[in-house]
């Protein structure tokens, strides 16, 4: 008797590979353009501090130049995300991008003729915030212009792991800049960036615009003309679909993790609990970071479209975890391993959260429900700061035990719900 063997269905496409992406020009294109700017985004931050540190020595005025800078950025976001579904996104990152080099540039040519004072650091600071509210929403959005959607999770994999690095080698780039040079050329060498990054956007040519998925989110509301009533019907939209609202409320959560936990919870773990001082501190970070980036590598390499709402519990648990082990550990190579393990939690499901919103959400409305998620980002991060300073003077325990309790509640939640439970 012979036994037939099951064939493999022939219907059934291969899984991209993580470099698939990379096979397009325009997401290279793009892929460069978005590194660019957030390279200049950390340029933008060491020129700003150094150079208002240098002409006032005071960190009062420092406070007030980079508040200047993140107010009309978070009032603006949601008009960003309006604008970028109106018009398109890549016309608005083009105008952005070239935008804020113009704003570098000026600010550059100030300092270097002895004319810069406090009054024009504040303005350029609150200009160039208000610019990068139209930027940031449509870098996320224009993905699914550029690539199928079977391609958004490995592309996403790239993109994360080029913001990761940007993220490093901005700040770190700039500062060698300042130190070997005047601290107006680092706001040239950021202009640059940001001409760049609109020379590559520029000639990005965006697919033909698909339908979504069979189970995406219900259409987006018509008769959106005027600017506040888009905005609206991007609250609105979000507000309705209760796949939408877990995702927002685990990114709000991981933002609150990142703003306080994340920075006054390592230096205070840091200097009292583990007694590393800057070297530990320095350690905490880079294991965040590296542990975000090797999350999200792997999270491209296993690619695939698994069940995002278990993913979305999971990394909620995983991180109350990991914040609950932060608040008893006794030493730095415990403190590094865990904050390692929770970076990695936080970028392998980063790529499959994101491209579900993506895949899943109608392109005339996706802006307008990135910018509602980058907002309760912004909301959530100065509330976290004050809330950990506070919990802080009553010991890493509290502040990491109180944290933990949010994440516990958040990753309960999710599984509460059986259309979440069941996104892919």
């Amino acid at each position: 008797m012979t036994t037939t063997l099951p064939t493999p269905d022939a219907s059934a496409p291969p899984r991209p590979s993580l470099w698939a992406p990379a096979r397009h020009r325009s997401f290279r294109l793009l892929w460069m353009g978005q590194s660019l700017s957030l390279l200049g985004d950390g340029f933008s931050y060491i020129a700003f501090a150094w150079i208002t540190l240098t002409l006032t020595h005071s960190t009062l005025a420092l406070g007030y130049v980079l508040t200047f800078q993140a107010v009309p950025r978070a009032l603006l976001t949601l008009v960003g995300g309006s604008l970028s579904d109106k018009w398109s996104a890549r016309t608005l990152m083009v105008c952005s991008s070239w935008t804020r080099a113009l704003l570098m540039a000026a600010v550059g040519a100030a300092g270097l003729s002895g004319s810069l004072s406090l009054w024009m650091l504040c303005a350029a600071a609150a200009a160039f915030g208000a610019v990068d509210a139209f930027f940031q929403p449509a870098r996320v959005s224009i993905l699914p212009s550029v690539l199928d959607r079977d391609l958004l999770t490995p592309a996403n994999a790239l993109l994360g792991v080029g913001t990761r690095v940007s993220a490093v080698l901005g700040p770190a780039v700039g500062g060698m800049v300042v130190a070997f040079s005047r601290a107006p050329f680092a706001f040239l060498a950021d202009a640059v960036c940001f001409s760049l990054c609109g020379l590559c956007v520029v000639v990005i040519r965006p697919r033909p615009r698909g339908p979504v998925d069979p189970a995406a989110a219900p259409a987006a509301p018509s008769g959106d003309a005027s600017l506040l009533a888009r905005i609206r019907v991007g609250l609105s939209y979000t507000w309705q679909d209760p796949r939408l609202r877990t995702v927002l409320a685990l990114d709000t959560a991981v933002n609150f993790c990142y703003a306080g936990p994340f920075t006054v919870g390592f230096a205070t773990l840091a200097r009292a609990e583990v007694h590393g001082g800057p070297t530990t501190l320095g350690l905490l970070n880079g294991a965040l970071a590296g542990g975000a980036m090797l999350g999200t590598l792997v999270g491209g390499l296993v690619g695939g479209r698994p069940r995002v709402g278990l993913l979305v519990a999971a990394l909620a648990g995983w991180l109350a975890v990991g914040m609950g082990l932060l608040g008893v550990v006794g030493n730095a190579p415990a403190a590094v391993a865990t904050v390692l393990a929770m970076g990695f939690g936080i970028g392998f499901q980063g790529v499959f959260g994101i491209s579900w919103i993506q895949r899943n959400i109608p392109q005339d409305v996706l802006s307008r429900v990135i910018s509602v998620d980058m907002v309760l980002g912004y909301a959530a991060a100065p509330v976290s700061l004050v809330a950990c300073g506070a919990l802080a003077q009553v010991g890493t325990a509290a502040m990491f035990g109180g944290t933990a309790l949010i994440l516990a509640l958040t990753a309960a939640a999710v599984l509460c719900s059986r259309a979440v439970r069941e996104m892919r």
